[in-house]
């Protein structure tokens, strides 16, 4: 559990040389990005200028962090890869498998029990090869890396999309696939396209509602999901400097809602004080040793235009509470005009649920500004109207609010406290209902609200805001209500308003736990042993993909052309099917179920051309590879966006879908498709998907030439008898294609290390 003081100091040993370099081959100053970047070029050297968007460069990360649902499969990567240690401090994560059903202790136990398999593997695994192993219970893998892990101006891979959240202590937090985890553990540099900057000034200073989250709300709602892919995303000024470190850590978290490669904070007061109150101080006196180093330099921060590819300014003095949905994060509401967007868009005003924590808000000031609103509930006289549920983030956060009487508040008003886990927020939710496709509404403190992603009903209406906005919510049941404007009737027949939330950053007594729930691995791993029964539903031993055969890909039938948004949730659910991400042959069976099928409109139902028959989309390409016959994919914008899933690049490798073409990319599911072996290609003309027919065989030319920056050629057969050509475009620099030819990164590094 304990940080590696050590690595820290080396780290910071390496900024001022590296620094320095960088502002010689730059000819500038440096923002804190670049700084950080540059620090951790695995090559060491930062003479070179590089260019942002177009260049790949190999990376050192300081660390690397796992989340349970895909530690499984990194982890059964990783065991091919012929290592007797992980290279980098690692740590897994039991947070993803515990279901939300009834309360924190019995959903616990539950869990624990289902799951035993999956812990058993899990833990044996880490003690074997020197990885940090936290218990189901020690809570959310990214509120705990911020608790233990993150520091100022290191960098660390996560295999989760949310990673990010350690940008809030000034951290290179980057949510990746499985595959490049496990080249980072076996030693391997990590390679990332040098990322654009987008700068965010944040000026003023924030009171009464508005907290941190509305600031991530708002700046989704200007970019968009996809406005900030290939960047990362730096905020400073001195409204940057007046926020917590852990209401900084929620902006990053959520700025994977905008596609971003990651986001940060610099290092500033907020920073030591958070690292002090969580028994860090050693660190806060090595970063201010270097104080300088972990901050953008002051001519950037008073210019950022000249060194920023897009800046955005926010004053948080005139920030008002937003509302973001239904259906997508990126569709901003003030709370000044949430009810009449309610009434014109015909959303369910009547609210059924309200859920507040998960690993975007559950720090301690969460807590205690939502407490201070349910308080009200109570002194006020005024009854819950909507089901309301508490999501702790790790265990030293739900022991510390125990102990200050916070989790007795919510209790007191009606609220359920739930295990320290993701539960809901990723559709690991028994939901109480009467009837399970009702439109309706939820709102959450999560991070994302696509469709179905909460309870699996397409018809509930998710939408995000702050915990305080949520709980003042679940009290009137009312969407249409305006907590900082409007009145609500108690029990008493008395018309009453509400306070403004207070908060409370770190606990006055300090945080406290008893078990916080970490176990370490053996000193010597080589006598562990790791079983996997070959008989086993939820855990399978991986066999190697085969390689690229040498020649062009021809004959393809098309499996799916997918209508719309088609995130990872469309392309490999979570929910139930969470219990097989350590199976890769039974999850496939979720390949591409939820994904919208252009030609009938339908979700899992495509035309299987050797019957001609509709069916469901895993079982019609299981017949497609039982007769040896190729498939592709086609997709519409932003392909893949959403969590950092992997099994949604793996099933359609594994079923024998050879390429993937869609109109655009999300950046770690582009990366998660390259790392397999796969061919993802997107259109030079986004018009010829219009020309794809459902009938069509296709062939991809040009792969026995397969260079970087050249375009392939895609052929479309007609059942008319007539043909359509077009060229698509690819970004795969000369590793990457090598991993394609290999049949998959794995295959080398396998090669590699045997040599």
């Amino acid at each position: 559990m304990a940080f590696d003081l050590d690595m820290i100091k080396k780290v910071y040993d390496r900024y001022s040389t590296r620094v320095a370099a960088a502002r010689k081959a730059t000819g500038k100053h440096l923002t804190l990005t670049e700084k950080i970047l540059y620090a951790h070029l695995s090559e060491g050297d930062a003479s070179h200028a590089l260019t942002r968007g177009v260049d790949y460069v190999d990376f050192a990360p300081d660390r690397v962090a796992m989340q349970d649902a895909t530690a499984q499969m990194a982890l059964l990567q990783f065991m091919q890869a012929g290592r007797p240690q992980v290279a980098i401090p690692s740590t897994v994560h039991c947070d993803h498998l515990i279901q939300a059903k009834i309360g924190a202790d019995q959903d616990l136990s539950t869990a624990i029990d289902v799951n035993k398999e999956v812990y058993d593997f899990l833990a044996s695994v880490s003690d074997k090869y020197g990885i940090g192993f936290w218990k189901p219970g020690a809570g959310i893998i990214h509120q705990v890396v911020l608790e233990n892990y993150a520091f100022p101006g290191g960098m660390m891979i996560g295999t989760d999309s949310h990673t990010p959240n350690a940008g809030g202590l000034g951290m290179v937090a980057i949510g990746v696939g499985g595959a490049d985890a496990c080249d980072v553990m076996a030693g391997l540099p990590w390679e990332l396209k040098f990322p654009k900057l987008i700068g965010v000034k944040l000026t003023g200073k924030l009171s009464g509602w508005a907290s941190a989250k509305d600031v991530i709300l708002v700046v989704a709602g200007i970019l968009t999901v996809k406005g900030g892919t290939g960047a990362i995303v730096e905020y400073f000024g001195e409204g940057a400097e007046s926020l917590s470190a852990t209401g900084k850590g929620t902006i990053c978290n959520m700025g994977a809602e905008i596609g971003a490669t990651t986001s940060i904070f610099g290092y500033d007061a907020k920073s030591e004080a958070y690292l002090r109150g969580t028994e860090r101080a050693a660190i806060a006196d090595l970063a201010n040793a270097v104080k300088e180093h972990l901050t953008g330099d002051p001519e950037v921060y008073a210019n950022p235009e000249q060194y920023f590819d897009q800046v955005i300014e926010i004053n948080l003095s005139e920030l008002e509470p937003h509302v973001n949905g239904p259906f997508t994060p990126d569709l901003a509401w003030p709370i000044s005009k949430f009810a009449k967007a309610v009434k014109e868009n015909n959303w369910p005003a009547k609210l059924e649920v309200g859920l507040i924590g998960s690993c975007t808000n559950s720090s301690y000031e969460d807590i205690t500004r939502a407490a201070s609103i349910a308080s009200q509930a109570i002194s006020k006289n005024l009854k819950t109207a909507a089901e309301f549920t508490i999501t702790p983030g790790s265990e030293l956060v739900r022991y510390t609010v125990e102990r200050d009487g916070y989790l007795g508040t919510f209790e007191s008003m009606g609220g359920v406290v739930l295990a320290n886990a993701c539960g809901p927020c990723i559709g690991q939710w028994a939901r109480h209902t009467d009837d399970p496709t009702r439109k309706n509404s939820i709102i959450t403190s999560f991070n994302r609200n696509f469709a179905k992603r909460q309870d699996g009903n397409p018809n509930t209406h998710a939408f995000v805001a702050s915990p305080e906005i949520v709980t003042a919510f679940v009290i009137a049941g009312d969407l249409t209500f305006n907590p900082l404007t409007d009145s609500l009737i108690n029990n008493a027949g008395e018309s009453v308003k509400f306070d403004e939330p207070k908060g409370i950053e770190l606990p006055i007594k300090g945080f406290a736990v008893e078990d916080a729930g970490y176990q370490a691995p053996a000193e010597d791993g080589s006598h562990v042993e790791v079983k996997v029964d070959p008989k086993s539903a939820r855990l399978q031993l991986l066999e190697p993909f085969k390689a690229w055969e040498g020649t062009d890909i021809n004959g393809l039938k098309l499996l799916i052309k997918a209508k719309g948004k088609c995130t990872t949730d469309h392309i490999s659910m979570a929910g139930p099917w969470l219990k097989f991400r350590g199976h890769l042959d039974n999850i496939s069976n979720n390949m591409l179920i939820g994904a919208i099928n252009y030609f009938n409109g339908n979700a899992d139902s495509v035309k299987n051309e050797l019957t001609g028959e509709y069916g469901p989309v895993p079982a019609t390409q299981r017949d497609y590879k039982a007769h040896n016959i190729g498939t592709i994919v086609v997709g519409d914008e932003n392909y893949g966006e959403g969590s950092s899933r992997e099994h949604a690049a793996m099933e359609p490798r594994h079923l024998g879908v050879r390429a993937i073409l869609v109109k655009s990319f999300a950046r770690i599911h582009e990366t998660n498709l390259k790392k397999q072996g796969m061919l993802g290609i997107t259109f030079a003309d986004t018009n010829d998907y219009d020309k794809i027919q459902e009938d069509d065989t296709i062939d991809i030319k040009g792969l026995t030439t397969f260079t970087p920056g050249k375009q392939l050629i895609v052929v479309l057969h007609h059942n008319d008898g007539t043909e359509d050509l077009f060229a698509v475009n690819h970004t795969y620099n000369a590793q990457q294609i090598e991993w394609f030819k290999a049949g998959g990164a794995l295959n080398i590094i396998r090669r590699q290390m045997a040599s």
